[in-house]
């Protein structure tokens, strides 16, 4: 009886298995992607002052000099606090050059390079500019990267999200008719957003000639990506397992396929 009972489970199991395997491969998956432009209202720069000197102590109170006029002059132009922070702060030597007839002579050190970089977020795009202009007045003397960006970016982000669950959906449905079968509900959604800066139009630039460095502002481009999972009903014909996208032939494998 036991015997009996334990040659049940096991078939049970067994069953079980094989119909959760069924399920498994009778998938539709699926990429779509999702897009949003938008002008943007924010910009990020990183700048910053490097100084040289014979002595350490004489780099470093240079450079501190300049960075605090810059600071001073941020604060005049009516950025705020929390839009200006330090970034990096680096010493370091500056060593002698080995000649070839003098390759057994140690290096020495001959000087100092001291840097100070910041990074400041300007909120009204109408003043980047005079802002670019008048650090460059106060000693700023590096500039490691200009981005622009939303202040509240949920709103288009989300758009983009929504446009990107829609061509997944389309093209699932495709997918689904072109192997004959029917499309049933989401199993899986992931999710993977992102944001890039992209040209706009040359009046961008036109607006800015006037202010001391001009910039244009461009556009910001926010995408989304989404990856879904449908189950196929049971319905239609269901003798096509898989799909390629490229040729809508049967196949096996590809980022769009019917299992």
């Amino acid at each position: 009886m036991k015997t009996k009972t334990l040659l049940a489970a096991a078939l049970g199991i067994v069953m079980t298995t094989a119909a959760w395997a069924e399920d498994m491969t009778r998938q539709i998956t699926v990429t779509g992607e999702g897009r949003v432009e938008a002008v943007p209202d924010m910009a990020t720069i990183s700048l910053g002052v490097t100084s040289q000197a014979d002595e350490a102590e004489a780099a470093m109170t240079e450079t501190s000099g300049k960075v605090g006029d810059i600071l001073s002059r941020l604060e005049e132009l009516g950025l705020e606090k929390r839009d200006v922070q330090t970034q990096r702060i680096a010493l370091s030597p500056l060593w002698s050059d080995r000649r070839q007839n003098d390759a057994d002579r140690p290096a020495e050190i001959t000087g100092y390079v001291a840097s100070n970089t910041v990074t400041v977020r300007v909120r009204d795009l109408g003043a980047l500019g005079d802002i670019l202009g008048a650090v460059v007045e106060d000693g700023a003397n590096e500039f490691n990267g200009l981005s622009f960006g939303l202040q509240e970016p949920d709103a288009a982000q989300d758009d983009a999200r929504r446009k990107a669950v829609e061509d997944a959906r389309a093209r699932a449905e495709l997918l689904a008719e072109a192997a004959g079968v029917r499309l049933g509900p989401v199993i899986r959604i992931n999710d993977q957003s992102g944001a890039r800066p992209m040209p706009r139009m040359m009046a961008a630039m036109a607006d800015s000639r006037e202010s001391a460095v001009p910039v244009a502002e461009g556009e910001i481009e926010l995408n989304a990506s989404v990856a879904m999972v449908f189950a196929i009903e049971d319905a239609g014909n269901d003798d096509a397992l898989s799909v390629d996208p490229a040729t809508g032939n049967g196949a096996g494998g590809g980022d769009e396929s019917a299992e």
